[in-house]
């Protein structure tokens, strides 16, 4: 054990476990083949959870590590973030949305939609969301009105802040950011009136 630990680090349980710490959540174990592990935290009336999910693509399984927080949205404001790519400039020319927030260096390393532009705008004023999504390596960090086929269906109103990274990401620096990045925004949300304080009476 101590070998494969010194060739591949610490274990995502490991640093689950570590992170659940950190930002004064629980560790839960998983019970069997549909309930992985997870930790969960707690930020004033919301619930944050960690955990992973796989998507097969019938010759490879691709895993991905994810945060969720069900949050009720009285306004159904939405919006999506990711990193610019190479494709993205085509994706414009065809007619793409891409809401700029006039900070330069932001709108050229971010494509931003959403449907209330005026509202994309306010969000991405706070200086500190700004920095936490740029320190992120990669990032897709949305607004869903519920978890899908395979999820639990979602009250009238209440939606989900959700962020998706490739891979088992195992550095608690980062784990802790994405955490902060979800307190930070839902804060930002009340204070827009696109979310309020209460339980969503969600559970994931």
């Amino acid at each position: 054990m101590t070998g494969l630990r010194s060739l591949f680090g610490p274990s995502r349980e490991e640093i689950w476990r570590q992170l659940s710490t950190e930002i004064h959540g629980r560790y839960v174990e998983g019970r069997g083949v549909w309930k992985g592990d997870k930790v969960e935290a707690i930020h004033h009336a919301w619930t944050v959870t960690l955990d992973q999910y796989v998507v097969s693509t019938g010759e490879v399984t691709i895993p991905y590590t994810r945060f969720r927080a069900p949050y009720v949205n009285p306004s159904g404001f939405r919006f999506r973030i990711y990193r610019r790519s190479r494709l993205s400039g085509l994706g414009k020319l065809m007619g793409m949305q891409d809401i700029e927030i006039g900070d330069a260096a932001f709108d050229e390393a971010f494509i931003i939609q959403g449907n209330d532009a005026s509202k994309v705008r306010l969000l991405f004023s706070n200086p500190r969301v700004r920095e936490l999504v740029s320190a992120q390596p990669e990032i897709e960090f949305t607004v869903k009105d519920d978890e899908g086929w395979f999820g639990p269906k979602f009250p009238e109103g209440v939606d989900e802040l959700c962020f998706l990274a490739h891979g088992v990401v195992k550095d608690v620096a980062r784990l802790e950011q994405v955490y902060e990045l979800f307190a930070e925004v839902l804060d930002e949300l009340c204070r827009m009136g696109a979310a309020y304080e209460t339980d969503p009476h969600v559970s994931l």
